[in-house]
Formats: structure tokens, sequence, C-alpha cells
């Protein structure tokens, strides 16, 4: 019954069916008023958003807009005035100016924010962390689709804020994180899992960059936005999933590497088609009950 309900799934998702479900489903809990956060958030660990309602949506779960209609103009309002200020006072301080890039621009605001901006603005921005968030802000700029600049510019980086507060909930578990990859990926696929060791590769990973900035510049920008609609509501330990299906899914080209930089160059050279395959069977993963039990588990043990 499983098999075939599967089946089902996959065909329907082929032809269309199940987008077009989904879609609905989502219009619907959108003319609630006011908004059920709660339903909203179920939608989004349940659902790929569909890309249309993408930047309304991630920005009432990260809560730049009220769950009220009629106070979501105002506020908007008052996050574009913010936003302008905070971009005077980077200027006047001579931290940015017209040559800066846009990214760093909304770390550097993001920081000024935070109260944790440092006059040496480059060193700061050396740190692991804050090179990650810089290429989350990179990304999604391609993630992000308004016509108006202005308005883009402004969404971004409010957007931008509350994914960075995610991220700051996952530095606390990187550790975590890690270690589950390594038992997780044992369990998939051990021939793999014992071939990375062999060549020092699977403990010497980057996987601090790729948490932090939730797979940016690793997974291509036209399927990123699938994994971050599950960052939005704070369900980080798909990140986990996302490295070991990487991981799987590169098996026949790592296990003919013979350094970490070979494993490397490979990883940093994803094609979109294999990013998708890869965010896709990701998401498959967290949604399969015994594999998140087994990372559940995995956290609570080690709590």
């Amino acid at each position: 019954m499983t098999d075939e309900r599967n089946f089902r799934s996959q065909y329907y998702e082929k032809v269309g069916f199940r987008s077009v479900e989904e879609k609905k489903s989502l219009e619907i809990l959108l003319k609630e008023r006011p908004l059920d956060k709660t339903k909203l958030k179920q939608f989004c660990l349940r659902f790929t958003v569909p890309a249309m309602y993408r930047n309304f949506l991630w920005k009432v779960l990260l809560d730049v807009i009220p769950v009220y209609s009629e106070s979501q103009g105002f506020i908007m309002t008052q996050r574009k005035a913010e936003f302008q200020d905070l971009q005077r006072a980077l200027r006047v301080a001579k931290i940015i100016d017209d040559f800066t890039k846009p990214h760093l621009i909304f770390l550097a605001m993001w920081l000024l924010r935070k109260r944790r901006a440092k006059v040496d603005m480059a060193a700061q921005l050396e740190s692991p962390l804050y090179r990650a968030m810089s290429k989350m802000a990179e990304t999604l700029w391609y993630v992000i689709d308004i016509e108006s600049e202005e308005e883009k510019l402004v969404d971004m980086y409010w957007i931008l804020s509350g994914l960075f507060v995610q991220v700051e909930k996952l530095q606390k578990e990187v550790g975590k994180l890690q270690d589950c990859t390594y038992a997780l990926l044992e369990k998939e696929d051990v021939e793999l899992y014992k071939h990375l060791v062999k060549i020092d590769a699977l403990y010497n990973l980057p996987y601090d960059i790729w948490f932090y900035s939730c797979f940016a510049g690793i997974i291509c920008n036209g399927s990123i936005a699938k994994i971050w609609d599950k960052i939005t509501v704070g369900a980080y330990r798909i990140l986990i999933f996302v490295a070991v299906v990487t991981l799987t899914t590169l098996r026949r080209l790592l296990l003919r590497c013979e350094s970490i930089d070979h494993v490397l160059d490979t990883i940093n050279n994803i094609t979109e088609e294999a990013s998708e395959v890869i965010v896709n069977k990701a998401i498959e993963s967290i949604q399969q009950s015994g594999t998140t039990q087994q990372v559940d588990m995995y956290f609570t043990k080690h709590n």
C-alpha cells in the first residue's frame, strides 16, 4: 500500500496535479483572517511553497509582517524607513559606499541593527558564520522575485534578518548536526562512509559553512528555496538530510576521489539537475517517519 501511494504521489507530481492541489490549499489558508501561523508552518513543513506566494509567506513566518492584513502595509512602511536609516548610518560612518556589494551591505545593516558592527567590517565578515551569512544574502537575490528593485531590496533585507535568526539558533547545535550526518551516512551508505574516512575527507568537510549558509553556493539557486521553506519555520535538521543526500547522490564520483580537494571540487560543482534531485530526496527523507525518528533520537540522546 505504501509503495502504491508513493507511486501515485510521484505520478501526480509529474503531471502537475499535486502542485495545483497544494496551491489551492495554501490560497485557502491565506484567506483566513487573521492568518493562522501554525497552519502556515505545517504547510511549509509538508509541502513546497509555490513561488508566487513565497515572498509573502516567508515575511509572515519570519515575523517581518503581522498576521493581521490591515496592519501589514503600515508595518512595511516602517520597515522601509528603518532600512533606509540603517543604510544612511553605514554610509555616514563610511563602513559602506557605492562600491560595496549589495549582499555585504545587507549583512552590515543586520550587524548594525544587532549592535555588533565593528569599524573593521571587512575583518569581521571573515568569520565562518558571517561568510556563510554573506552567501545566503548573495543567493537570496535570485530567490526573491519582485519587479520593483526598491521593494525587492527592502524585502530581501528583512527576510534575511529572519533567516539569520534561524541560523543563530542552529549555530548552537552545529556540532550535533555534523555528528548526526556522520551517523546517518554510515547507515545509508557504509561503502561511501568508509571511503571518505579513508581519504581523510569525511570529518574535514566544511559542514559549518554548509549549515550556516543553509547550502547557499552549494545547491543551485533554482532549488534552494525548497530547503529554505523549511528553515523559515525552524526545521533546520533538514540540513542533515541535504548533506547526506548530497554525498550519496554524488557517490559514484566521490568513490573515485583520492583527496579532500577532489571531494570539494565535486561538491562545489553540482549541476542544476543534481541540485533538484538532492533537494527532492532530502525532503522525502525528512518526511519518512523512521529516518526522522532516528535523527530525533540522536539529538535527544546527546542533549
